[in-house]
């Protein structure tokens, strides 16, 4: 496995050279284990550290973040810690005691580190309960074979492959196959990762794995989980490149009954989906300057999108969605008729087409254009983006005080008629819109 290190960027083979040598110094073994171990056998990009040692996971972070100067969040009730790594350069710490590397990371880097556990989950569904446990053990606890190898890196045997259950063979076969039979009872939020992973890697859920995915699906597992844990994982196969294959995988093997009883995805979903998917393209292309757009949310927005608002009110406080989220959710079931009207009209002044769309966040109005395919509602949307979003007068309320206006609500009625005449190509400049607040006053 050595040849598989050595193709790391430099400054992540430095934080595995760093763990070995605090490993050594505090006679730790220490191990790369899970999800950066799949993905480095499979070639594929991840330099986020799994670390796990057999001892004092925390007092190991402890040691870890204070010789970078990073960020430590700990996780004491399940002997876990996680390193934040987000500033440029940074060296760590040096000591006479260990051997010590000039560590460069210009990006963020994230670093798990756990303590060699088992786990015992006192009722299916619920969290489990941890104890300490060996390297083996460890492996056992997790979810698919691929994802439970580990590659040693303490001085002794450096760059060796520790796989008790045939995950590379899986890996080499493509196959997603479950550690144990009570798997998915035990974590059924397993059952939306087996789908995400089958379909990020072009893989195949092999036939007992899918038979135990059936019987958890007929248990009704996955609504017995905490909803919280449900939207986290949904929300990462959301986040996917291509997540309609995830959501119909979804469909077919377990439907969406758990997010809502009259949740389903029909043909009209997925020809909507595939719809924001061309949307979410369409404004990448040439607005990189604009903030990231939450896609993984229109794509959720597109799956509850026929379901009554008063069940997308529910959906939102079962699965405790944060404010924004919510109120963008609640916020574009709440269109109606008169809205989308008022948008297809055929003369409408720019300042209209502002006021109707610049409330809304940017995930609402691609969805408005992914759900409405009218050419005028189309080239509204389009001029919204392209020449009135984010416009702003150049006159403030200094301006209208030095003019001899006293502050008060006018200024915002002020402001408002300005901004409307700059968008409908009234006035340009400030002297211009100086000269239209002065007409205003003598009205």
């Amino acid at each position: 496995m050595k040849e598989y290190l050595n193709r790391l960027p430099k400054e992540i083979l430095d934080l595995i050279y760093l763990a070995r040598d605090i490993a050594h110094f505090n006679n730790m073994p220490v191990y790369l284990i899970g999800g950066f171990v799949r993905d480095l056998l499979l070639g594929v990009k991840n330099l986020d550290l799994d670390i796990v040692v057999e001892g004092d996971g925390i007092k190991f972070a402890e040691d870890f973040a204070s010789r970078l100067k990073a960020k430590l969040i700990r996780h004491r009730r399940f002997g876990t810690a996680t390193i934040l790594i987000n500033k440029p350069h940074l060296n760590p710490v040096r000591d006479h005691r260990v051997i010590q590397k000039k560590v460069d990371v210009s990006n963020g880097v994230k670093i798990d580190i756990a303590s060699s556990r088992k786990e015992f989950y006192p009722q299916p569904g619920h969290l489990p309960l941890v104890t300490s446990g060996t390297l083996k053990d460890d492996l056992f606890r997790r979810d698919f074979t691929i994802n439970a190898m580990a590659i040693s890196i303490s001085y002794d045997n450096f760059g060796r492959l520790l796989d008790c259950f045939g995950g590379k063979a899986d890996l080499d076969n493509k196959k997603m196959r479950i550690l144990h039979n009570l798997s998915f009872m035990d974590d059924p939020t397993r059952i939306l990762r087996a789908i995400r992973f089958e379909k990020r890697y072009n893989f195949r859920i092999e036939p007992k794995t899918l038979k135990l995915i059936k019987e958890a699906v007929k248990n009704r597992m996955l609504e017995k989980v905490e909803p919280q844990r449900i939207r986290d994982e949904l929300i990462l196969m959301l986040k996917e490149k291509q997540p309609i294959k995830e959501i119909k995988r979804l469909q077919n093997l377990a439907g969406f009954n758990f997010i809502s009883p009259h949740a389903a995805a029909s043909k009209k979903t997925y020809k909507l989906l595939g719809s924001v998917e061309r949307q979410i393209s369409w404004f990448k292309r040439g607005r990189r300057q604009r903030r990231v757009l939450d896609t993984w949310l229109m794509y959720f927005m597109g799956i509850i999108d026929f379901l009554a608002i008063r069940d997308v009110k529910s959906i939102c406080k079962k699965f405790a969605f944060r404010k924004g989220e919510e109120k963008r959710i609640v916020g574009y079931k709440k269109i109606n008729r008169k809205f989308i009207l008022g948008l297809n009209k055929e003369k409408v002044k720019p300042s209209r087409i502002f006021a109707l769309l610049e409330p809304l966040s940017y995930e609402v109005i691609l969805l408005l254009k992914a759900k409405y395919k009218n050419r005028r509602i189309q080239k509204h949307i389009e001029k919204f983006f392209k020449d009135y979003n984010g416009t702003r007068i150049h006159i403030s309320g200094d301006d209208l005080h030095r003019l001899g206006i006293v502050p008060s609500p006018r200024y915002q009625k002020i402001f408002k008629k300005v901004l409307n005449a700059k968008l409908n190509g009234l006035v340009t400049t400030k002297e211009e819109e100086l000269a239209l607040i002065k007409k205003l006053i003598k009205k």
